[in-house]
């Protein structure tokens, strides 16, 4: 069971983590904090690619997480690498590209569990891919957004048993 001293940690897991999954971070950390979790469980993102690292988050994600009255200003965008993987419980990958190179990095190890994200998603289509809005317009961001907060919520609502397990 996770403590505040030993918190459940989650990272979201996109390619640049500019667009797709600093989304689901600040999402799904408010979820966590609405839920009264926020001392248990410590969520936060990464991309498996390095060209962004230390950037802040697309301007079309920050503007749509501030449209759903989110706060986006405290992202900087960080790599997932697989010297890092282990400092996680799970891992949550936004496509399926970014699924295989986390169970690359994650290999045979125990943990951490690794998942596409919209398979968390109770009414979503499973094995699908959060499509990247990057370069796109608006109307991408959104549908990142509908599709994260569906998902999130699933995992949300799944949270107690896999802190319970741990």
């Amino acid at each position: 069971m996770s403590t505040a001293e030993d918190p459940y940690r989650v990272s979201m897991v996109c390619l640049g983590n500019i667009c797709r999954s600093p989304i689901a971070e600040v999402v799904l950390r408010q979820m966590v904090e609405d839920e009264g979790l926020g001392d248990r469980v410590v969520v936060t993102s990464a991309g498996t690619g390095h060209w962004h690292v230390g950037g802040p988050m697309d301007p079309g994600s920050a503007t749509e997480l501030r449209a759903h009255g989110l706060d986006p200003s405290r992202h900087v965008a960080q790599q997932m690498t697989a010297d890092r993987v282990g400092e996680f419980d799970l891992l949550v990958a936004m496509d399926t590209a970014n699924l295989a190179d986390l169970q690359e990095m994650v290999g045979d190890r125990r943990r951490p569990r690794v998942v596409l994200l919209r398979d968390l998603d109770p009414d979503g289509d499973p094995d699908q891919s959060v499509p990247d809005p990057y370069g796109g317009g608006p109307e991408g961001f959104n549908t990142v957004y509908r599709q994260v907060e569906a998902a999130c919520a699933g995992l949300v609502a799944g949270l107690p048993e896999l802190l319970a397990d741990r």
